[in-house]
């Protein structure tokens, strides 16, 4: 609907990383204006594979990180 509309837009996602790598606890946390845009963010974001957990951070603890997502007509 939104592609067919050429309506662009950029949502923020927060995820926290846990020390295996997994992501959890995906929300906006910036939303695109439009409510479709957003619930594909978090689809995209869940099926992300597995991160590879980063070194050191406070000392085997999760973390939260923000992943912007961009909507483009045409694209």
């Amino acid at each position: 609907e939104c592609k067919e509309q050429r309506l662009s837009g950029k949502a923020i996602v927060v995820v926290t990383i846990m020390p295996d790598g997994t992501h959890t606890g995906a929300r906006i946390s910036r939303s695109s204006g439009n409510r479709h845009m957003d619930a594909e963010a978090l689809r995209v974001v869940g099926q992300m594979p597995g991160w590879t957990p980063a070194k050191d951070t406070k000392n085997g603890k999760e973390f939260t990180t923000h992943i912007p997502v961009n909507f483009r007509p045409g694209r």
